[in-house]
């Protein structure tokens, strides 16, 4: 008899882990083991537990899904992710595939759609929504239009967004440190690259351009 995979369910609301716990759970392969809301709790589960799979929200607090999938790449890449997310965005689409996301699923086609997401991942195969799947065949078609790679409104990586996203909610450099696993020093080196790619001088600009980018919410 297969063993039934173990499930990391993460979504910054209680009534929406539910539902989608329900879903899970009736599928007699996959069992949710444990719950997050945020995506430190994410990072904490993953590293403590056995996690086969981690269904990610998108807009989570502290790290958001996007940041918590490229953080279980490099420190837990035996756990497997799927990103939901509220809207047909192109944009966070691209980001969760840089993410190293192996699924990509609307909230609103969850019902139909997540069990047969979460079996691909389990698999080591993708399973992209129909629309996403169609911008990613147009984005290939179109690469030898652009200069290089894929359009980015900025030129900051991910670690570099993860560390605007807490220092937007207030974290100092010493809690980010912790959180992100790096050092404090680091974290200072990171700040003063976004602060010189995003050509701003204070917190209140930082916040700002988080909020324009989705990370945090006014």
């Amino acid at each position: 008899m297969a063993r039934t995979s173990r499930i990391l369910l993460a979504d910054d609301h209680a009534l929406v882990r539910r539902g989608l716990r329900l879903i899970v759970d009736a599928e007699p392969d996959l069992e949710v083991v444990a719950e997050a809301g945020d995506g430190v709790e994410v990072l904490e589960h993953a590293l403590r537990e056995q996690i086969d799979l981690a269904i990610l929200d998108v807009s989570m607090p502290r790290l958001t899904g996007l940041q918590a999938a490229h953080e279980l790449a490099g420190r837990a890449p035996q756990v497997k992710t799927v990103v939901l997310s509220m809207h047909d965005d192109e944009q966070v689409f691209f980001d969760a595939l840089r993410a190293g996301a192996g699924g990509y699923v609307l909230k609103s086609s969850a019902d139909h759609e997540l069990v047969a997401a979460c079996r691909a991942a389990l698999r080591g195969q993708p399973f992209f929504y129909p629309e996403a799947l169609k911008a990613l065949v147009r984005d290939y078609l179109e690469l030898d239009n652009r200069e290089e790679g894929y359009r980015r409104e900025d030129s900051l990586t991910l670690r570099e967004s993860e560390v605007v996203k807490l220092l937007a909610e207030g974290f100092r450099a010493k809690e980010v440190s912790r959180v992100l696993n790096i050092s404090a020093k680091t974290v200072e080196r990171h700040r003063a690259n976004v602060y010189a790619k995003l050509d701003i001088t204070d917190r209140v600009q930082l916040v700002r351009y988080a909020i324009r980018r989705g990370l945090v919410h006014p």
